[in-house]
């Protein structure tokens, strides 16, 4: 052996360790390995065709929805502060954007209103008129190929941010049933094809379900936030809709991050009470719930990737700190890979980009 290998071993049988991990780099000193193996799972990993065609998670652009925020007034466009790269629409800049989506391959769009005026009661939410009511005609009259998904929540609606009518300082969950029922049936009486309640009542889906079917509206689906979180992920959302609690927080009726048999729970009354597709929101954190609540459940599941997951990525990669589209491939992927059959998110036209260059899918 020579010296300095003797002088190492030497030094480190003087040390006090319990064990010692030595790599012998020196060809000379190696000893050839004979090793019959029969498993070798990087067989499969020698060329992208391979690689490809033994692909576990399976993605396409048809399973991708955009999120759009439409805002009252006239040939506005409006680039959101916290949100790199997105935009607030008024109804008559709508179409530029939709035909945008259209040709990358998205074909679903969920649609956020944001009114010019606000009230206790969230009235907005339901009005003929209201904006987002507004904003479903519209693009049922340019893109009628679009599958609209409403929002059905009064946090952007209400003067005082939160998501149902107060009693008090508290939401009154009752009585903030009927407003949520009159919030779908006013966007499907608009052109939504689908509504997704988002504000996390109990007991919403079988209000909203009763009250579709009632109207002639049985073929309508219902895709519940059915597991929703209060997170501090939402943060560039709330910039994006001014829909910040003028007091208080959200802890009250969304989820504690902490619980994992809660959103179990949730999950199955939302299938119970007629859900068609269940939500789990946010995404990136969350991959463990989303691959529970695909195991425990028999109908689709969506992942809604929010905005702090898409400007946390937007602001690593202006500063260089990261590959923001690979980053971005990354995030979709494990969603998909944990269960998610519907990815929601603000970056569906780049990767609907990335899917059609085959980096991912």
């Amino acid at each position: 052996m020579p010296k300095y290998q003797i002088e190492t071993a030497e030094k480190l049988l003087d040390c006090d360790f319990d064990y010692v991990v030595v790599a012998v780099a020196d060809a000379d000193m190696a000893e050839e390995i004979n090793m019959e193996l029969i498993s070798r799972p990087r067989r499969l990993r020698g060329n992208s065709t391979l690689r490809k065609m033994v692909r576990e998670t399976r993605m396409d652009k048809s399973t991708l929805v955009y999120p759009m925020f439409v805002m009252e007034g006239a040939n506005k466009k409006e680039e959101i502060p916290s949100m790199a790269g997105q935009y607030r629409y008024s109804v008559d800049r709508m179409e530029e954007k939709l035909l945008e989506l259209l040709k990358a391959g998205v074909q679903s769009v969920m649609l956020f209103g944001l009114p010019a005026e606000k009230d206790e009661m969230g009235s907005g939410a339901y009005a003929e008129d209201g904006i987002v009511q507004k904003a479903f005609r519209k693009a049922k009259e340019v893109c009628p190929e679009l599958y609209l998904i409403g929002d059905v929540c009064m946090c952007e609606y209400t003067s005082h941010g939160h998501c149902g009518i107060l009693c008090g300082q508290e939401v009154d969950n009752d009585r903030t049933l009927g407003y949520l029922a009159k919030i779908a049936l006013s966007q499907v009486q608009a052109g939504a094809d689908m509504v997704a309640p988002s504000d996390m009542m109990d007991g919403r889906v079988a209000a909203i379900r009763s009250i579709l079917d009632q109207n002639g509206h049985a073929d309508i689906p219902i895709m519940s936030y059915a597991v929703k979180f209060a997170s501090s992920f939402y943060g560039p959302f709330r910039d994006a809709a001014g829909s910040a609690p003028a007091f208080g927080d959200r802890k009250s009726y969304q989820m504690d991050y902490h619980n994992r048999r809660e959103a179990i729970k949730e999950a199955l009354m939302d299938v119970a009470e007629g859900a068609d597709i269940l939500m789990v929101k946010p995404a990136m954190a969350y991959g463990d719930l989303i691959r529970e609540v695909k195991d425990r459940t028999d109908i689709p599941l969506a992942a809604y990737s929010v905005s702090g997951e898409y400007s946390m990525v937007k602001a690593a990669a202006a500063a260089g700190f990261v590959d923001g589209d690979s980053i971005m491939c990354e995030m979709a992927a494990s969603a998909y890979r944990a269960g998610a059959d519907i990815y929601i998110t603000y970056f569906a036209e780049e990767l609907a980009k990335c899917m059609e260059e085959g980096r991912i899918g």
